[in-house]
């Protein structure tokens, strides 16, 4: 269309011919760019007339999914001593995120689950996303209040649109992790998450029944997804610290009630997981029945866990002092994601794996003063820890 609409009296077999090239290039999963002319030339560089074939042609197509719309220019004199990209106009077509509740459908009815990883920066996200799409799973990109003080939620929401042109084939969800009040899951709703969890465990029954009724009902009008917690996790996580002598375990007909009232998409429920590195003082345990019967309660509805990191050890090997630390076996995770688990957080794995590949990286080579020496090791242990987790926990591989 953008071709007939600016082709300016060329003949119709000219016409052909170019719109057909058009729709390869559409077609390709690879950079299109005019013979002669490396994709390098391009940005805000003039490109030389003696490079080029025709003064017709795209800048830039990316993939089946997702490409660029082009406005072609004609040139009658069939001259051009050079072309510069503000001459085009150009808009990028992206796959939008998306909810969690196909995901989660699909997910109960697989018998997997679906992995929420905690985002802080850039790297962290491409890591998550290069393993994503090798494993071919969908996957939950969270950020906590934390990660949103740390970097900015405008920074976020910038990088993880930025992963979506880069990885369209994957389904991708951006969430809250642990909303604290109705005020910050209204702003992330307002800016762009397509799923927010309010965390009101700490409250009354009552009242955090209320609250919650009140993001569902804001979230729905906007098509954004509503996750809530009822019982509290032991542990420290982020902006989420409970002691263990407070921590309660969900009570499944409660549970039934509060989904009733408050119409959650989905509920993370304390059966035995913990927030943080320093999981159990003695053997690892969750409550199966006590899940099993939250699934009759609730039959075919996603229930999600959190703290739910196995810890990896190799932090020590280097210097680090997380001595005693326990997470939650990887065996009891599948098992409950066989059940009624679709969404299992991992956030204190992530962070262990990057900081291991850091610190090895740098006892290795103690005059590397370059960040992007050390941060390449580390995105790639992010990988490799999440493309574990996503077949030997989850179970979501290749179920795109």
């Amino acid at each position: 269309k953008k071709l007939k609409a600016h082709h300016d009296g060329q003949d119709e077999d000219d016409f052909s011919s170019r719109q057909a090239a058009f729709q390869q290039a559409k077609r390709s999963p690879t950079f299109y760019h005019p013979p002669g002319i490396s994709p390098l030339s391009f940005g805000n560089r003039a490109l030389p007339s003696h490079s080029l074939k025709s003064p017709h042609f795209p800048v830039e197509i990316r993939s089946p999914i997702q490409y660029n719309e082009i406005r072609y220019m004609h040139n009658p004199m069939k001259t051009m001593h050079s072309i510069h990209m503000n001459q085009f106009e150009r808009k990028v077509i992206t796959m939008p995120l998306v909810g969690t509740t196909e995901m989660f459908k699909k997910a109960y009815k697989g018998h997997y689950a679906i992995g929420a990883f905690n985002v802080n920066n850039m790297e962290i996200i491409q890591g998550i996303m290069e393993a994503a799409k090798e494993e071919e799973s969908p996957v939950i990109l969270q950020a906590s209040e934390g990660a949103r003080n740390y970097a900015g939620q405008e920074y976020i929401v910038g990088l993880v649109k930025i992963a979506l042109q880069d990885y369209p084939e994957i389904p991708t969800a951006l969430h809250l992790d642990h909303g604290s009040s109705y005020e910050i899951c209204k702003a992330c709703i307002d800016g762009g998450f397509s799923s927010v969890m309010y965390d009101g465990s700490k409250h009354p029954f009552e009242e955090n029944v209320k609250v919650t009724k009140q993001i569902v009902e804001y979230a729905h009008d906007k098509g954004v997804v509503v996750e809530a917690e009822l019982g509290r996790l032991a542990g420290v996580e982020d902006m989420v610290s409970v002691d263990a002598k407070d921590a309660i375990f969900t009570d499944p007909d409660q549970a039934a009630e509060f989904v009733e009232r408050t119409g959650c998409d989905s509920l993370a429920i304390a059966i035995g997981t913990s927030h943080g590195a320093y999981k159990y003082k003695g053997d690892p345990y969750l409550d199966y029945e006590r899940l099993e019967k939250v699934g009759k309660l609730l039959p075919g509805y996603p229930i999600v866990l959190h703290g739910a990191s196995t810890v990896l050890e190799k932090c020590n090997q280097y210097g680090g002092k997380g001595r005693g630390a326990k997470g939650v076996p990887e065996d009891m995770l599948r098992k409950a994601a066989t059940m009624a688990v679709c969404k299992i957080n991992i956030d204190t794995d992530i962070r262990l794996a990057m900081t291991s590949a850091i610190r090895e990286a740098l006892y290795k080579d103690p005059s590397n003063f370059d960040p992007r020496n050390y941060l390449k090791p580390a995105r790639n242990a992010v990988k490799e820890m999440v493309k574990h987790k996503i077949e030997a926990v989850l179970g979501s591989a290749h179920t795109i």
